[in-house]
């Protein structure tokens, strides 16, 4: 089977059902030009995933991580099934495979699950019936078959994990920013787009915070040697940063105000905090100048989890505003949300002004 086409689209995508329209002509053109299967991976519409999230705490304010999976990751395979019916009405096969139809085997964690096994043959199988197959972001299933999450934002991650079953050398990210840029642009001026970006710079942004990829998408693109393309996910689809093997150390600043800075009373409480968040599979960062924690991106009940894992309770101190500059990195810690915007405003007007580039064509 020639290697298909993979394509992952955010779930700013969908802001309303026309956008599966107006995608799945997109789609056909393709088709049509290129004469080879498509797997794409998709996201739920903005707010869907919060809705089931709030009807969930509604019935249990501290509901089991299991039934968390298992309803949350339902908005996005409403997500691929609308898409699949907008192919078909454009003339497309279309089929979707869930993620207990994927070959796509995890461990037991649910919320924030470790692949185990990934079997190929589903996907190919389903490639060689139709001309699309979609995969709901994000979803896998354990060795019982249960429901289980790769976490939050991780449709990436599950597009990486297509395109290794299939054999597939890149991976296109399609969401409302076209790259990776030197800062969130909506929290700095004069933010820059990134045409070229590492693996390992690209997997530390993410650590700490930034917007951009799932790191252990990065991580497994880099295993895999699959180059992950960003695009913007309007026509005509504009790719700006490229990542892969290649490329010049690049200098940015991460500025999340959903992550939050940790103290603990002693050091040795912030390093057992540190390791249990991890074999959890829960993104921190432990600053060494004291016994902080950066817990990333704010999708976490920080208090149920110490809670839960017998962990001693610390204080929020603040949002961590992060300097990287190729694999080295500094966190400051800002008061609050207007404090870091601050810092991180001022800790990027002094970057050094990257070398001239040439903006990469659309593809």
């Amino acid at each position: 089977m020639t290697a298909p086409a993979v394509l992952k689209f955010g779930g700013s995508t969908f802001p309303a059902l026309t956008a599966y329209t107006d995608l799945a002509a997109a789609l056909r053109r393709r088709a049509e030009e290129e004469r080879r299967p498509m797997a794409v991976v998709v996201s739920a519409m903005p707010g869907e995933t919060e809705k089931l999230r709030g009807l969930l705490h509604e019935a249990n304010p501290e509901p089991e991580d299991a039934t968390v999976a298992g309803l949350l990751t339902l908005a996005d395979t409403v997500s691929a099934h609308l898409l699949a019916t907008a192919l078909h009405r454009v003339g497309l096969t279309a089929t979707v495979l869930a993620g207990h139809q994927q070959g796509l085997v995890t461990d037991s964690t649910f919320m924030w699950a470790k692949v185990k096994h990934l079997d190929p043959q589903p996907l190919r199988r389903a490639l060689d019936d139709h001309q699309v197959v979609i995969v709901p972001g994000g979803q896998a299933a354990d060795a019982q078959g249960r429901p289980t999450w790769l976490g939050k934002n991780s449709s990436d991650l599950s597009a990486v994990l297509v395109a290794a079953a299939l054999g597939a050398d890149r991976v296109e990210i399609h969401s409302d920013v076209d790259g990776i840029y030197s800062a969130d642009p909506n929290v700095v001026n004069g933010a820059r787009l990134l045409p070229e970006v590492t693996y390992d710079t690209a997997a530390l942004m993410s650590l700490y915070g930034a917007k951009v990829l799932h790191r252990r998408s990065v991580r497994t693109a880099k295993q895999h040697g699959i180059t992950l393309v960003c695009r913007h996910n309007r026509p005509p689809f504009p790719a700006g940063t490229v990542i892969s093997g290649k490329g010049a150390p690049a200098a940015g600043v991460v500025a999340n105000t959903r992550s939050k800075v940790l103290a603990y009373a002693t050091a040795a409480e912030a390093d057992l905090a540190h390791s249990v968040f991890h074999a959890e599979g829960i993104d921190t960062v432990r600053i060494e100048d004291g016994p902080h924690l950066v817990v990333v991106g704010g999708y976490l009940d920080i208090d149920r989890f110490q809670r839960v894992h017998g962990l001693p309770q610390a204080r929020v101190v603040g949002i961590p505003v992060t300097e990287i500059t190729g694999s080295r990195a500094t966190t400051h810690i800002a008061d609050d949300a207007e404090q870091a915007r601050q810092l991180a405003q001022k800790l990027h007007d002094a970057l050094p002004e990257p070398e001239p580039a040439v903006r990469l064509r659309t593809l």
